[in-house]
Formats: structure tokens, C-alpha cells, sequence
């Protein structure tokens, strides 16, 4: 008998080694979710939250050269459902909103004016200048039909985007799981997403992982990186059930030394701005400055300002609340555009829901329906509102408002404009269905200048559609070109093309016909050469 460290008997077969039967019964997915780590797992290590999940799609697909200044997106949870009605006030209908929130109104002393038709109040004045230099824009009404009012219920909505059943996947997980199915045996050179002070947003969360990293300080992950050692993989017996599992739990336990010596080295290597507040939401912004700045490569954060359901006491509750949004925002883009970063760094807001129009009797707001999603970076190309805003003269029985954007197509617009994922993916990820791009400032044509380019010498655009890699590369003038692919420690793996471009044409690179030889799943890197000088960036073979 075969006998682990948990006394548990393996049967041997003939020639004394562990017997297969038992290890034909079971797979990695199985025992991750018999653990626990499936869709949320995480474990706690010099009293740090960190997940123990694997590598994540988003950041394969999307990681790019550490020289190479790629997008990335901030998700700021409000959370408890922030009160839209009082953070951009509707000036055009003032009379209605006055009239039904007679006790906790906003004056018009009190406003910053956006335009003529609508105003912030003042504890929000670190966004006017954010505002005034068009790195500012509100999407009005979102939500969704047949709101949930239920903070649980609609947290969960707002993650997995499914409106008929119960899910516990979130959208931004099911892309990592389709991209990159083999997400266990090639971990990402940094982690995909970070969660900053919080656990396991659904929002990340596949159909057999957790795809985000939680850490509350950086400065902690010194701890592991000191006191821990990585366990050898060598020897373990991956012919019987217990070795497979053993080399599992070390490969993943490896995994999460790896990143949080990854983030602490991105961390130091950047320096603190200065001017955050000293709370929650400004010390979780200077940490993601500082990770962003020192080279993480990270491609998603999220970061959550508590306290919105604000049921009574508003005024009072909720300026603070604004006021420490609004210094955060402002510090983190003033931080950026110091640092160059501020154009390639793209933040939006999210809550469960919004509150209902008519103020309660405890000079508070009950749960709501819709509500706007604010949108800052230099990449937005100016500010402005996008779509219309509900009506506030045609409510529900309950005395909310009706919805005027689904939310699913904000977020639509945002993995396919910003983070450039191919469409019909994107319609799978939101479970089939299929939005039109709003009109945020950005898109991925590759005719915005916020597409990432070289100079004015060429356009190369990564691109990613059923499971194919393909490299989109248009030049402004005649010119020869080769394009060579290499693998993560240099070596030439294949010419991909070598011919003239025409000015103007639109050459489309598949990288795995091209490459004429087998291309194992994980991260490239592609060199361009012109007449004009050399190009590169990486990419992901799935």
C-alpha cells in the first residue's frame, strides 16, 4: 500500500507503484473545486489575502512588452449603491428633483456646474479640473431591466451579467477561461488582475478559478518573499493520486511566491507621488500608482469605497464619501500624467445599483435602479455625456426610474474599444448577447491616436478571435517589411512575413498559419522591421 501523509491507503499494482485507477478518477478541476480554490479560493500568508489561483487569460492576451505602455483598466466599486441623483445633479429638471427630495437636495450654491443641463456638488471639486481638461465623461441611466434591489443579488448581476439565473461565474473570468484554457501549467509573468484591500469579486472568477490577486499592502508581500520557500517539484510521483495533487498544490503555492515577489518588485521600483488622502480609496489608488509606474504589467484593477447605501443621514455621508472619490481621482490622474501613464490608464465606476429618486422619511434614499457610471482618463479625448437620462417625471410604482443604457453595453464598449477583445468573444462573455460600441472617446480601428503605435512610422494591433492570434499592421507609406516571432527567452521561432507593404493596406498576420511549425500555448513576442526603424510587442498563442 501506498500511504500519504494523511494515512489514507493508495493501492500499489504489481510492480509496487501507486495504482492508476484511482488517478484516472480524478483531474485537476475536480480537486480544485473539492478544495475550495475553485471560483474564489484564496489563503492567507504573513497575514496578507492572496489568491491561489493560476494564470489568467486576460493577462496573457493582453500583456505586452515591459517598455511598451499598454491599457489597462481601473474598476472603482461603489459600493452599497451610490446615490446618482446627488452626484450628477440634473440641473435641466431641477424643479422635479427639488420637489422630490425636498430635505436633501442639492442647492444650486452648492453646484459645479458640468454644462447647462447638468452639475456636481461641491464636495466633488478635485473633478473640476479633471472635467475642464476633458479627461471626464458620465454614461447616464445604467442599469437594467427588472432591477434587483437587493445588494447581494445585484452585486452579483452586475458581475456575471445573467439576468435569467442564478451564476457564478463573472464576465471578465469567463473570457480568461476561454482565451487561455490551459491556464494551470503556464502562469503569466505578472498577475492578471489585482484587487486592492478586497477578496474575491465575482467579477473574476471562471468556471474553475479565481483570476484575481488580493493583496491589501505590498509592503507585506517582503514578508513572504523573506520568510517562504519554494517548494521542489522534483521527485513528486505524478503517476498516482496523491502525487498529482501534491505537485499541483506546489505548483500553485510556487505560483503565488512568484507574483507577490513580482508585485513587491514592481512596487519598490516606483516611488510614492504624494498628495492621497490618508484613507481607504487614496491609499488603494497610491498603491496602484506605484505598481502601474514600477512595470507590473497588470492589466486590471479593482478598487472599492464602502459605506454608499446611505438609508439615512445622507448629506453628511455621502459628501464625505464624494470628496474622498473625488481627491482619489484627481491625485491618481495628477500622479499619472506626471509619469506619462495617464493616457494608457482608463477608470470607470460600478455599483450594484443606484437609489430611488424620492428621498425616505430618515433624510436618507432607499434602493434604486439606475444610475451613471463615471468614466476618467486622458483617453476619453474630452468630457461630455453619453446616452439619455432617465425621465424623472415617469416613474415605477415604487417610485423609481426607468433605465436608459443596459449595463452590459458598457461593458461591452469597454473590453472591446479599450481592452481590444474581439466582438464575437465579447458576445459570448456577456452569455450571447451582442451591444453596439458607445462613443466613449476610444476605439480599437486602429485610426484613434490612443491606439498603441510607434511614433508615426506604423499601426501593429494584436488581435485575438477563436483561438487564433492574429498581428494588424497598416503603414503610412511603401515600405518592405519582416516580421519575425520569438519566443520569452529570445530565441527566433519563425518568419512571419517578409514582403512589401503598401502604403495604406491593411496586412493581416495569422500568426499560427504563419509561423509554419508548432507554436506551443503562452506568450510571444513579434518584431517588426521597416525602412523606418524596429517594432515589437508581445502576444499570446492559445
Amino acid at each position: 500500500m501506498c500511504e500519504t501523509n494523511h494515512n489514507q491507503k493508495i493501492k500499489l499494482d504489481k510492480d509496487g507503484n501507486c495504482n492508476t485507477d484511482d488517478h484516472k478518477k480524478w483531474n485537476r478541476r475536480s480537486f480544485v473545486q473539492a478544495l475550495g480554490l475553485a471560483g474564489g479560493g484564496s489563503m492567507m500568508l504573513a497575514n496578507t489575502p492572496l489568491s491561489v489561483s493560476r494564470p489568467s487569460p486576460l493577462s496573457m492576451a493582453l500583456s505586452q512588452s515591459a517598455d511598451v505602455n499598454d491599457n489597462i483598466l481601473i474598476l472603482v466599486r461603489l459600493q452599497g449603491g451610490n446615490d446618482g441623483f446627488n452626484t450628477i445633479i440634473p440641473v435641466y429638471d431641477y424643479d422635479v428633483y427639488a420637489n422630490a427630495r425636498p430635505l436633501i437636495r442639492i442647492p444650486p450654491s452648492e453646484f459645479i456646474s458640468l454644462d447647462d443641463d447638468f452639475a456636481m456638488p461641491k464636495p466633488m471639486n478635485k473633478l473640476e479640473g479633471v472635467w475642464g481638461d476633458g479627461k471626464m465623461k458620465v454614461v447616464q441611466g445604467v442599469g437594467y431591466d427588472n432591477s434587483s434591489l437587493s445588494h447581494f443579488k445585484g452585486s452579483d448581476i452586475y458581475a456575471n451579467t445573467n439576468l435569467l439565473e442564478d451564476d457564478r461565474t463573472g464576465f471578465m473570468g469567463r473570457y480568461f477561461g476561454e482565451i487561455y484554457p490551459d491556464y494551470f501549467n503556464s502562469p503569466p509573468p505578472s498577475p492578471p488582475s489585482i484587487q486592492i484591500g478586497s477578496i474575491g469579486n465575482l467579477i473574476f472568477k471562471g468556471p474553475d478559478s479565481d483570476y484575481s490577486f488580493a493583496v491589501s499592502d505590498p509592503r507585506r508581500l517582503l514578508q513572504i518573499i523573506e520568510n517562504e520557500t519554494f517548494y521542489n517539484l522534483d521527485g513528486v510521483d505524478e503517476n498516482c493520486t496523491y502525487g498529482d495533487r501534491l505537485r499541483f498544490l506546489r505548483e500553485a503555492t510556487n505560483t503565488t511566491f512568484n507574483y507577490a515577489e513580482v508585485i513587491s518588485a514592481a512596487y519598490e521600483r516606483s516611488t510614492d507621488f504624494g498628495g492621497y488622502l490618508d484613507d481607504s480609496l487614496g491609499r488603494q489608488f497610491s498603491i496602484i500608482s506605484r505598481l502601474i509606474k514600477g512595470g507590473l504589467g497588470t492589466k486590471v484593477y479593482l478598487v472599492t469605497l464602502g459605506g454608499f447605501d446611505t438609508h439615512n443621514n445622507q448629506i453628511q455621508r455621502h459628501q464625505q464619501l464624494l470628496t474622498s472619490f473625488s481627491e482619489a481621482i484627481s491625485n491618481f490622474y495628477t500622479d499619472l500624467t506626471a509619469a506619462g501613464w495617464d493616457d494608457k490608464v482608463l477608470s470607470m465606476t460600478t455599483s450594484e445599483f443606484g437609489r430611488r429618486f424620492r428621498e425616505n422619511g430618515s433624510l436618507g434614499t432607499d434602493h434604486g435602479t439606475a444610475a451613471p457610471t463615471m468614466f476618467f482618463g486622458t483617453a476619453l479625448n474630452g468630457n461630455g455625456f453619453v446616452g439619455e437620462h432617465p425621465d424623472l417625471n415617469n416613474l415605477t410604482r415604487g417610485g423609481n426610474v426607468t433605465n436608459t443604457m443596459d449595463f452590459r453595453q458598457v461593458y461591452a464598449t469597454v473590453m472591446k474599444d479599450w481592452l481590444c477583445i474581439d466582438q464575437t468573444r465579447v458576445g459570448r462573455v456577456l452569455l450571447g448577447e451582442d451591444f453596439e460600441s458607445l462613443d466613449l472617446g476610444f476605439n480599437c480601428s486602429g485610426t484613434n491616436p490612443n491606439i498603441p503605435t510607434d511614433g508615426e512610422n506604423l499601426t501593429h494591433i494584436p488581435t485575438y478571435s477563436d483561438s487564433q492570434t492574429f498581428i494588424n499592421i497598416v503603414s503610412p507609406q511603401t515600405t518592405h517589411i519582416e516580421v519575425c516571432l520569438y519566443n520569452v527567452i529570445g530565441q527566433k521561432v519563425a518568419t512571419l512575413a517578409n514582403e512589401m507593404l503598401m502604403e495604406g493596406v491593411d496586412m493581416v498576420i495569422n500568426v499560427k498559419e504563419s509561423a509554419a511549425t508548432r507554436l506551443s500555448t503562452g506568450p510571444y513576442v513579434y518584431q517588426i522591421q521597416t525602412n523606418n526603424g524596429n517594432f515589437s510587442k508581445s502576444i499570446v498563442i492559445s
